[in-house]
């Protein structure tokens, strides 16, 4: 069941990413950031008054981390899809699940399987061979920055996972996420860029299917990481490349190289290797128990 979330969610955030790059000219990563993260606010408020959820929580350290590095993570994707190539910007953000397995050993104290780490760093190897980032002139520093948020992002999933130990449901997690996010980028914009730029009624319907993909997606994503091992969750977020290479395809009239489909490949490769391992792990747990 951990795969298939991560599956919806690979989906959906590929379909954020899609209409990020077509808002890209018009407004900045910050503000690309802030608008996703306010239509998730909405969507998850209105659910809290309509179901007459509470709010509260004794986790907010854990909330407030998540918010933060995960904001900073977004920020830094959203200024990577601005200035660089899509599978460029994707590429670099998707190195979290290599940071995501040190942090989990590290921090999580997660038992540490060969196999499900080899199967990691091979879904990496076919990002590379299907994306094939490239960095020229001024990229270098647009580089940087989306490699930085896929260390930021591997930081909010360990805050995720600790806070589904702690009994945190999915939704909770994503408001808190979307008030952090909402207000982090709004003062990010204000101290660096100063002016919010103009949006007309498409860039507002583009914002508003971004938005909504994306809490959807939030939602699928904190679900697997609150069900499965982080490890795991990580080789098949993975499948968010193959669904935005296809989707390059459809509405973008992308002609994929044959080395692409074999990084295609590869990853789905991982992402088996990853849920035998995780049958194993489960096995190891029980008899732990």
């Amino acid at each position: 069941m951990t795969s298939s979330w991560m599956l919806v969610a690979g989906a959906l955030f590929a379909t954020m990413g899609v209409f990020a790059k077509f808002l890209a000219p018009y407004f900045t990563g910050a503000e690309l950031s802030l608008y996703r993260s306010l239509i998730a606010f909405v969507t998850i408020g209105g659910f809290v008054l309509i179901k007459r959820k509470s709010i509260r929580t004794p986790f907010w350290r854990s909330h407030f981390w998540r918010g933060v590095t995960g904001t900073i993570s977004l920020i830094g994707y959203f200024y990577a899809i601005t200035k660089l190539p899509l599978a460029t910007a994707i590429t670099l953000n998707y190195t979290s699940p290599i940071f995501l397995t040190i942090l989990s050993t590290i921090l999580l104290k997660q038992k540490f399987r060969p196999r499900l780490v080899f199967a990691i760093l091979l879904g990496f190897v076919g990002v590379a061979l299907l994306l094939r980032p490239t960095f020229e002139g001024q990229q270098a520093y647009a580089g940087i920055i989306g490699l930085a948020s896929g260390f930021f992002a591997a930081c909010a999933y360990v805050n995720v996972k600790k806070l589904g130990e702690a009994g945190e449901p999915e939704w909770r997690v994503v408001f808190y996420f979307a008030v952090i996010g909402s207000v982090g980028s709004a003062i990010f914009q204000a101290l660096t860029v100063h002016d919010f730029h103009p949006m007309n009624g498409l860039n507002a319907a583009y914002f508003l299917a971004l938005g909504l993909a994306a809490t959807v997606a939030q939602l699928a994503m904190t679900r697997a990481y609150h069900s499965g091992n982080m490890l795991v969750v990580g080789a098949f977020a993975y499948s968010t490349i193959i669904f935005a290479s296809l989707a390059g395809i459809v509405f973008f009239d992308e002609v994929l190289p044959p080395i692409a489909w074999l990084g295609m490949a590869i990853i789905v490769v991982s992402g088996f290797l990853a849920k035998r391992a995780d049958k194993k792990l489960a096995a190891t747990v029980t008899e732990d128990v």
